[in-house]
Order: C-alpha cells, then sequence, then structure tokens
C-alpha cells in the first residue's frame, strides 16, 4: 500500500494551487492569478503531525460548460477523487457561495469519499467565522474558515481530515523509481505517459502547451514501482514570457532535478534540435541518468538505412550523451513502449551504483598498463596514485594524482570510457574528480590504509 490521496476538488481561482502548497510545505504547484492555470492531475507529498500523504491538486471545476479543455480537467478532477481517501472542495470566503459551488456540492453528496469543506480567504479569524457561516447552505456540514496564503485553519480542517487516514507506521515502503518525462512542447510527452498507463491520465491535445505543472502518476511493472512526472514543454528561453509558461518550465526543471531516471523525448519528423540539445546538456548538468526517447518513429518512411542513419545525426548532435540508451518508439501505436521501463531499471540502477576501492584501483592499474599519461613538453608525467568512488547519483570518483594540470582532456576521457566499460556504467553520467596530491603526502596514505587491512 501507498501513501494516501488527498484531493483539492474546487471551481477555478478559489486557491486550491495555494492550499496544496501550504499543506505541502512546498512550492510544486502553480499559482497563479489566473483562472486554469492547473489542468491536470498534480500528486504532491503532503504531512500533517504522524500522517504523511500525496496532496493532489485539481484543474478548477466547472459543470455545464464543454469550451477549451473543460471537460478534460472535470476527467481528471473526477479520477482523482477516485483514487482518494479524502478530499477538501475548497470555496472563496470573499464571494460567498456560488451556483458553481452549488453543483459541485451536489456533486460530491454522490460520492462515497469523505470530504471537508474549506473555505479559503478568510484572513481575519474574526471575519472568517461569519464568512465561513454563508457556506453552511452548501448542506456539506461544517465550513472551516482557512488562509491558505497564510496558513490560518488548516491545522484544523487537518486535523479532523487525517481520522480518514492510516497512520504512516502501517504504510508499506515502496522502492520506487522517479522518472522525469521532459522535452520540447508537443513531441508526445503525454501521449507516452498515458500509453504507459493505457488510459486517459494526462491531457492531451494537438495544442503545444496543454501541461503546465509537473504531474506524478504511480505505476506498477513486473514488481518494481515507478513515479512517472510528465512535465510542461519548454520551449527557448526568449519565446517564454512571465505568467504561466514561466512557472511550468521552472517546474519541469525542478523535475528534472528529483528524478532518478529522465526520459528526454524528442520528435523523429523534427530530428534533434538545437533546443534538443540544450536540455541533454541540462540533464547531464543535474546529473540525471537518462534515456533518449525518439518518438514518432511510425511517422518516418523508412528504408534498411533509416535508423542507422538516424543513429548517426544522434551521435553527432548529442555526442556528450554517448553513454545514453536510445529507443525508436511510438507512443500512439505503442510500438517498443514496454521496453522504455527495462532501459530505466538499468539506468536508475548504474546511477547508484557503489564499487569498491579495489575494484576502481584494479580498473585503474588496466588502463594505466595500455596506456599511461602523457609527457609534457617540460619532461614531466602525471601519476595517478589511486581511486575511490566518493558518491552516487551520479558515481563521482575521487582520483588522487601527482598533478591534476598534466592531464590533458583526452586522457580523462580515456580514463572516462575505462570505468564505464569495465564496470558498467551506462545509462548515467559519471563524474571525475581530479585531486593533486604530494608524493610524500600519498605515502602516508598509502602506508595507513596498509595498516588498517592488516
Amino acid at each position: 500500500m501507498g501513501l494516501p490521496i488527498v484531493a483539492i476538488i474546487g471551481r477555478p481561482n478559489v486557491g486550491k494551487s495555494t492550499l496544496v502548497n501550504r499543506l505541502a510545505k512546498d512550492k510544486s504547484a502553480i499559482v497563479h492569478d489566473q483562472p486554469g492555470i492547473t489542468r491536470d492531475r498534480t500528486y504532491i507529498p503532503g504531512f500533517w503531525r504522524d500522517r504523511d500523504f500525496l496532496v493532489v491538486d485539481t484543474g478548477g471545476l466547472v459543470f455545464h460548460e464543454d469550451t477549451e479543455f473543460l471537460p478534460l480537467i472535470r476527467q481528471q478532477a473526477m479520477i482523482a477523487l477516485s483514487e482518494a481517501s479524502a478530499a477538501i472542495f475548497v470555496v472563496d470566503g470573499t464571494t460567498g457561495p456560488t451556483a458553481a459551488d452549488q453543483e459541485i456540492a451536489n456533486w460530491l453528496r454522490q460520492q462515497k469519499v469523505p470530504f471537508f469543506l474549506a473555505v479559503n480567504k478568510c484572513e481575519s479569524p474574526e471575519q472568517g467565522l461569519i464568512q465561513a457561516a454563508e457556506f453552511w447552505n452548501l448542506g456539506l456540514g461544517e465550513p472551516f474558515p482557512i488562509s491558505a496564503i497564510h496558513g490560518n485553519g488548516t491545522g484544523d480542517i487537518l486535523d479532523a481530515l487525517i481520522e480518514h487516514l492510516p497512520p504512516t507506521s502501517e504504510i508499506e515502503e515502496t522502492n520506487e523509481i522517479n522518472v522525469a518525462i521532459v522535452g520540447r512542447p508537443n513531441v508526445g510527452k503525454s501521449s507516452l505517459l498515458n500509453a504507459f498507463l493505457g488510459e486517459q491520465r494526462a491531457i492531451v491535445s494537438p495544442i503545444s502547451g496543454t501541461t503546465r505543472d509537473a504531474i506524478d502518476t504511480f505505476i506498477e511493472h513486473q514488481g518494481q514501482s515507478y513515479r512517472l512526472i510528465d512535465t510542461a514543454g519548454i520551449r527557448k528561453k526568449k519565446h517564454v514570457e512571465y505568467g504561466a509558461e514561466f512557472f511550468s518550465i521552472n517546474r519541469a526543471f525542478k523535475a528534472i532535478r528529483r528524478a532518478d531516471v529522465v526520459l528526454l523525448v524528442i520528435d523523429a519528423l523534427d530530428g534533434i534540435t538545437e533546443q534538443d540539445q540544450k536540455l541533454a546538456g541540462r540533464i547531464v548538468e543535474e546529473g540525471r541518468a537518462f534515456v533518449l526517447v525518439v518518438n514518432k518513429w511510425d511517422a518516418i518512411e523508412k528504408d534498411s538505412y533509416t535508423i542507422y542513419d538516424y543513429q548517426k545525426q544522434l551521435e553527432q548532435r548529442l555526442n556528450f550523451t554517448e553513454w545514453a540508451e536510445t529507443i525508436f518508439v511510438s507512443a500512439l501505436t505503442g510500438q517498443r513502449v514496454h521496453k522504455i521501463l527495462e532501459l530505466v531499471n538499468y539506468a536508475a540502477e548504474a546511477h547508484k551504483r557503489r564499487v569498491s576501492t579495489s575494484v576502481i584501483n584494479e580498473v585503474l592499474e588496466e588502463a594505466i598498463r595500455w596506456h599511461s599519461p602523457t609527457v609534457s613538453r617540460a619532461g614531466k608525467q602525471g601519476k595517478i596514485y589511486y581511486g575511490t568512488q566518493v558518491s552516487s547519483q551520479p558515481p563521482t570518483i575521487a582520483l588522487f594524482v601527482n598533478d591534476a594540470k598534466r592531464f590533458n582532456d583526452n586522457y580523462r576521457r580515456y580514463i572516462e570510457r575505462q570505468f564505464r566499460q569495465q564496470l558498467g556504467f551506462k545509462g548515467t553520467p559519471i563524474r571525475l574528480i581530479w585531486r593533486s596530491k604530494k608524493a610524500r603526502d600519498m605515502e602516508t596514505v598509502v602506508s595507513s590504509n596498509r595498516a588498517t587491512r592488516v
């Protein structure tokens, strides 16, 4: 059993995302003074007292109107409620009850999930009681006056809500892999997510920018749990204006940072663009493992050389990610989608792998035997004393040498390739730290290591 889910429901612009951020002690949900900013359902970890849970932010519910994304938003909100252990219905205390609130209240009464009425924007405790009293007319029980922006009253509603959630001690831990799905707008990220699930989990539309928030979905495949994070399409910075898209892209970058593995989705029809290169560079900078997913492969006219020609193009334009696995898929038809998670598993395992110091030094000795460091014009040669892994995620190895400046880029790349080939670091960046040490200092270290082994 995973963490219980608390769904946040309400009409547009009543402060649902602000409340989510308050409950989660985080600013993961997009908050902007414009209705309809949240379209999909977004899962964010939260806690209160001895309870841990997932807060689900949903799009604003509007019934009896089918313009733009409203039918899809309703669908996402309904799915969120079907998954939830409890729900919070948010209304705006400054406007009083509206016809839209009454419609949602009538719908909620037909659901089996316990729900609580939060009257938001009650900034003054005294005035809040008066504002909240108006909402008894909805017939949903006690209205809780709260201020999501300041936190007033949120403790009271959470005290009542957690009675319907299991204690954290009763929740089984899951060894899940966090997988962020990133790419330019309209390359098929949400379609890929839905192909994994076999359901309309994320809103899919030919209109660029349909996904605005970073959306978490939990799946299990062959005994392994995954948190799939669908993100907003990332355009060139110069094309992005301050507002909803600006916040969405920041969330996408945060999703990369909290992922174990990133799926970089590119459009096979467009080829590798400059923006794809920049995104790949960002993933490497953040030290994330990743898989390159070439989507819409079904739309490419092929002959026996097509895939080889495309792979050459990838190698030329993304040569700094030659260690990443590449897979050609069609999210539309489901072609090879099931194989992506196998590559994710390999990359995640390599990303967190730890290798003993003795094994690292065996690889170093073999590498130096085949290709010793070059001698500089001054007749000085670099010398590697020993190496040790200092961290994982990504694997980071410190190499202690006589003078780091004596090792040129070619030799550093050679050592990195040897580690990859011998230790199987496929799918993850690895970092080498070259540390200069004097010979007499290293003699002390080596003697100490020998004494410890004895």
